[in-house]
């Protein structure tokens, strides 16, 4: 599907946020180890929802829309949550990391179209994009890169 106007991409993000949240949530339930990273995981997901969510609210009306500042085609950022039964840390981060990095790679793409008309939206999105980057390093280390 292809992505065009802010309040398309905002929902797109959105549901990325949630469905990588989720995973997050049913990885503390099957590596009790690791429970209190992936429940913050989930948590910070959640709240770049409402980061993102505010931002584009304080620039947008429903007079206003915010035109044409995106170009995105929803399915190369889709991802797959699912895991086999029987995973193990490693392969559950190394799934994590896969989903981190389409959603980066999401963010980044719409800092560098959306730049010159939305201000406060690209730049919340740089913000979410240096915050994932720091989330990496506990998910290589959990994957034993």
């Amino acid at each position: 599907m292809k992505l065009q106007t802010a309040s398309e991409t905002i929902s797109f993000i959105k549901e990325l946020e949630e469905k990588a949240a989720t995973f997050y949530e049913e990885l503390a339930k099957r590596y009790p180890e690791k429970a209190g990273d992936f429940l913050s995981f989930a948590k910070e997901n959640r709240k770049y929802i409402k980061q993102v969510q505010m931002a584009y609210q304080s620039v947008i009306t429903d007079a206003i829309e915010g035109c044409y500042a995106f170009n995105l085609e929803s399915d190369e950022f889709s991802f797959d949550t699912n895991l086999p039964e029987n995973a193990t840390l490693a392969e559950a981060a190394q799934k994590a990391l896969q989903i981190e990095g389409k959603i980066i790679n999401c963010y980044s793409i719409g800092v560098e179209q959306s730049g010159a008309l939305l201000a406060d939206v690209p730049r919340n999105f740089k913000i979410v994009v240096k915050k994932r980057n720091n989330r990496l390093d506990r998910l290589k280390s959990f994957a034993g890169r």
